[in-house]
């Protein structure tokens, strides 16, 4: 098993290496709380799952337009300065998987930390502090994304921190 994880990795470093760097700069429209686009392109961001635009999270025992409100997060966070998106790697839907930073901020683990994301393979430990300060989603209750887009929106809660490696994995090397 260890060495099958291993090959894995080395495998995913390889495959990383050989992709150039594509930089992107400039201004973008927010899909929803995960996906930007542009002339010449269409980004996801790299390592968290944001609520659909039409999903409902609970909170207080009320429903409240969480994808909505990751979006709007999103927006805000990117009309403060100057956006640059990096990235290697494509997605199955031929959306460039980026880190995006203004000003020096990191927007994907920012998006993580105020709780208006998961974290999908990586930023574990700004999901940790999202939920301990319960914040955004961690307020109340909330179909992880995946679960949602597979389920078709049923209301089905599942907070397993390490869910979504293996799908970001796949992802990443186009296995899908």
């Amino acid at each position: 098993m260890a060495f099958a994880f291993l090959g894995l990795l080395g495998l995913l470093a390889f495959k990383l290496n050989l992709q150039p760097e594509t930089v992107a700069n400039g201004n973008f429209s927010v899909v929803d709380g995960d996906s930007l686009k542009r002339e010449g392109g269409r980004f996801r961001l790299v390592g968290i799952d944001a609520p659909e635009l039409r999903q409902q999270c609970q909170r207080d025992s009320r429903s409240w337009d969480c994808g909505q409100v990751a979006r709007d997060a999103l927006s805000k966070m990117l009309a403060a300065g100057p956006v640059e998106c990096r990235g290697r790697q494509r997605d199955r839907y031929d959306r460039l998987l980026v880190t995006c930073s203004v000003g020096g901020l990191d927007v994907n683990a920012e998006m993580v930390r105020r709780g208006m994301a998961v974290a999908y393979g990586a930023y574990e430990a700004e999901e940790a502090e999202a939920r301990g300060a319960k914040a955004g989603l961690w307020a109340g209750s909330f179909e992880r994304p995946r679960d949602y887009r597979r389920d078709g929106g049923a209301a089905q809660s599942s907070r397993d921190p390490l869910a979504g490696i293996g799908e970001y994995v796949r992802d990443l090397m186009g296995w899908r």
